[in-house]
């Protein structure tokens, strides 16, 4: 699999998915799987999950979490605006930049 443009904690739009449910929304990064091209964004694709009673949650009950969606979903948000992420040189270091502007990311 390519490189991914997307890292942990960046600012994210999906793009593609449900159109109620994830469509559109913004969020950061909380985690990105590489091996299977997912990324979990926060607030997005919320899905309910029934847990027993723990040690860590003693009452168990009904969590709502964020489940992981396509990294091919969702883009780099850049000054408010969906782009495209590109990689270049600077000098002898490989850094990120965004294609609609050419502003280096990081």
């Amino acid at each position: 699999m390519a490189t991914a443009k997307i890292k942990k904690g960046d600012t994210v739009k999906v793009m593609v998915g449900d159109a109620v449910k994830c469509k559109g929304k913004e969020g950061k990064v909380i985690s990105v799987d590489h091996k299977k091209g997912k990324v979990v964004v926060e607030g997005v694709n919320k899905v309910t999950k029934h847990a027993k009673p723990s040690a860590a949650n003693p009452n168990g009950g009904i969590i709502e979490k964020e489940a992981p969606i396509d990294i091919s979903n969702v883009m780099y948000l850049h000054k408010g605006k969906p782009t495209k992420v590109g990689f270049k040189m600077d000098g002898d270091k490989k850094v990120r930049f965004a294609k609609s502007t050419g502003d280096i990311i990081d």
